[in-house]
C-alpha cells in the first residue's frame, strides 16, 4: 500500500504529530485482495468452541452443530474434471451434473449476535489450506471482481474448497445479476459456501430496487444455501453498559497526540475525503492506524455517505481500532428516514460496532 504523505492545505505528517485519514490515497494492487481473503484480526483466533450460545437462544446451539458438521464433511480429496464434490465432501466418481440441493449455508440473523464469529470458526476448522479457502465481505468480493474481471475471478475462486461471505447484501441489480453468476459458477466448480447477512435469501434486495423484476436471479441465489436462523440480542449490549458520551474537542486532541499510531481528522472532512476513495481500499486507509480520533461529529447528510461510513465502520471493527470522537453520538448519526429506510440493517450494525469501538477507546484517555 501507498499514501500520500500531505493532505491539501496540510504540511507533512511527522513523528511529532497524529497520522491523518485524510492524507491517505492507498492504492491497493489485486494481489493483495485475493491474499487478504482471510477473517479479518479480530476474528483470527475465534473458534466454534469460543463461540458461546445464549442459553436462551436454542438455534445459536444448533448453528454450531449444523456447523462443525459442515465443516468436517469438507475433508477428503477435491474431485477433478466431471467429477463433482458433494456439499458435506462425499465424492461423486462420475458426476458430470452438479449436485442437486443447497451448496452452502446461509447464516440469518440481526446484527450482534455472533454470525462472523461463526462463519469465522468455520473457515478455521475447515480442513483445508488457507490458500484455497476465501473469506471477505460481500463489498470486498464485488470489488475483487472489479479489480481482476469476471472470468479471472472464476478461475481464481474455482481452485478454492470454501468460500465465505460475510454481509451478504444486495444493493443494486447490477450486484444481483453479478452474484448470482460467479456464485453458480463456484458451485459449478465444487466450491462449498457460506455467508452471513440479516437479510434472508429470498428477501435480498427488498426495499432497495425492484425486486420483482429479478426474481429469477434472486431465486437462483437462494437455492445455493440451507438458511440457519439465528436468534438472539446484539451481544454488544448484552449486560454492557451504555455507549460513552462523546469527549470534548480538546481531550480527542490530546489524546491523539498522546496515542502513538493515532489518526486525527475532522469528522465532516473524513466523510469528504471518503468519496475520494474507492471503499475496497479502506481496509489500506487504516494501515498502522492504532486509534482513530475525530473532532466535530455531526449527522451524516446524504445516503450515499452513509454507506461509504458504514464500510468504514466494518473496516475498524475488524481490525478492533478504537474510534474516540467529540461532537454527536454515534446512535444520532443517521435520520430517522435512513434508519426507517431500505439499508436500516447497515446502519443499525455501524452504530453497533462503532458504539462498541467507542467503548474501547475510553482506555486510551490520559494515555
Amino acid at each position: 500500500m501507498s499514501s500520500s504523505s500531505t493532505a491539501p492545505g496540510s504540511g507533512p505528517v511527522t513523528d511529532a504529530g497524529p497520522l491523518s485519514l485524510c492524507a491517505r490515497e492507498p492504492h491497493v494492487p489485486a494481489d493483495r485482495l485475493v491474499a487478504e481473503m482471510v477473517p479479518p484480526p479480530r476474528f483470527d483466533s475465534v473458534r466454534f468452541a469460543t463461540y458461546l450460545p445464549d442459553p436462551n437462544q436454542p438455534s445459536q446451539t444448533e448453528a454450531v452443530r449444523v456447523l462443525e458438521g459442515f465443516a468436517a464433511g469438507l475433508g477428503g480429496p477435491r474431485a477433478s474434471g466431471t467429477g463433482r464434490r458433494g456439499l458435506f465432501g462425499f465424492g461423486r466418481a462420475k458426476a458430470p451434473k452438479t449436485p442437486a440441493g443447497p451448496r452452502g449455508v446461509y447464516l440469518d440473523g440481526g446484527y450482534g449476535v455472533g454470525k462472523t464469529h461463526l462463519l469465522a470458526s468455520l473457515w478455521h476448522a475447515a480442513p483445508a489450506e488457507p490458500s484455497r479457502k476465501a473469506f471477505g465481505t460481500f463489498v470486498e468480493l464485488t470489488n475483487l471482481v472489479g479489480a481482476l474481471g469476471f472470468q479471472q475471478t472464476v478461475r481464481t475462486l474455482s481452485g478454492h474448497s470454501l468460500l465465505c461471505i460475510d454481509e451478504f447484501e444486495l444493493d443494486d441489480p447490477g450486484d444481483t445479476v453479478l452474484v448470482s453468476t460467479l456464485l453458480g459458477k463456484l458451485v459449478e466448480a465444487g466450491v462449498a459456501l457460506a455467508a452471513t447477512s440479516n437479510t434472508l435469501p429470498g428477501k435480498l434486495g427488498e426495499g432497495r430496487f425492484a425486486a420483482a423484476d429479478f426474481l429469477r436471479e434472486i431465486q437462483g441465489l437462494s437455492a445455493h444455501f440451507r438458511t440457519l436462523r439465528i436468534d438472539g440480542e446484539d451481544y454488544r449490549h448484552r449486560g454492557l453498559p451504555e455507549a460513552p458520551a462523546p469527549f470534548s474537542d480538546e481531550e480527542v486532541m490530546k489524546t491523539a497526540f498522546a496515542t502513538e499510531g493515532a489518526s486525527l481528522d475532522d469528522f465532516p472532512s473524513l466523510l469528504e475525503h471518503l468519496a475520494k476513495v474507492h471503499p475496497s481500499r479502506y481496509g489500506a486507509l487504516t494501515d498502522g492506524v492504532r486509534a482513530v480520533c475525530l473532532t466535530g461529529v455531526r449527522p451524516v447528510p446524504d445516503q450515499s455517505t452513509a454507506l461509504r461510513l458504514v464500510v468504514l465502520a466494518d473496516r475498524l471493527y475488524d481490525r478492533e481500532v478504537p474510534v474516540l470522537a467529540s461532537g454527536l453520538p454515534f446512535d444520532r448519526l443517521f435520520s430517522e428516514e435512513m434508519l426507517n429506510g431500505g439499508y436500516r440493517k447497515k446502519y443499525f450494525r455501524a452504530i453497533s460496532r462503532l458504539t462498541a469501538l467507542a467503548r474501547d477507546a475510553k482506555g486510551l484517555l490520559g494515555a
